[in-house]
């Protein structure tokens, strides 16, 4: 598996791309922002590592411009710690959020579960290959989104939990339980994702996302996609 590092100080990307490395991961590195999402894009690679604050483009820009074409990975790992920067980078499109410093042991269990959860995603063969409802079309092939006849682009985690929701329909799960089933037992997160990739989910599909059509908020027990 071939893993890009978007990191402006080398001595903590050597430390990532050694560890990764042992652990039997192809790691490159950029330490400049621009090239670091010239390479990013060329689409060689199946999980990106970004800082945030990079020379010339910042990760922010990075992580918008690689989810408006791949659906791989994408592990913020930086120094600002506010929870509005965490925020930000989970609205441009990233999976997950490390704040540093940290273990390479912690970075190394959240590439292995993102990737492991990116592969089964990509070669599930036991689901509907299309499901259509109202508009909204889900290929499960292919992994694109339409709404009314328009693509739109989603995050490994949005699509996931859309995918999941979609195919039972009708059926109610509390957070606890979309937490488990989408992130896993073995991520470091906690349920409050939910609601926010819902939120996302919402904002992409929905005419009204305060008025929402297709995923049902239910006050106190959780969620239901409408069929």
């Amino acid at each position: 598996m071939n893993i890009l590092i978007v990191e402006d100080d080398l001595n903590i990307a050597e430390l990532e791309k050694d560890y990764l490395g042992l652990n039997g991961y192809d790691v490159t590195i950029e330490t400049d922002g621009s090239l670091g999402s010239k390479e990013a894009l060329t689409g060689n690679y199946d999980l990106l590592i970004v800082d945030l604050m990079l020379p010339n483009k910042n990760g922010f820009e990075i992580i918008k411009e690689v989810r408006e074409k791949y659906e791989i990975p994408i592990i913020v790992v930086s120094a600002k710690n506010e929870d509005i920067s965490k925020i930000r980078g989970l609205d441009y499109g990233a999976d997950d959020y490390l704040t540093k410093p940290f273990s390479p042991a912690e970075l190394l269990a959240r590439v292995k579960s993102h990737l492991n959860r990116y592969k089964r995603l990509k070669g599930h063969s036991n689901v509907v290959s299309l499901i259509s409802i109202r508009g909204l079309d889900i290929d499960a092939t292919s992994h694109k989104v339409s709404i009314r006849g328009k693509e739109v682009s989603f995050t490994t985690k949005e699509y996931d939990l859309l995918l999941f929701l979609a195919q039972n329909a009708n059926v109610v799960f509390t957070k606890e339980h979309l937490f488990d089933r989408i992130w896993g037992d073995d991520s470091l997160g906690d349920t409050a994702t939910v609601a926010v990739h819902i939120q996302k989910i919402r904002k992409k599909l929905e005419k009204d996302p305060s008025n929402p059509e297709y995923i049902e908020t239910l006050w106190g027990t959780g969620y239901r996609f409408n069929k």
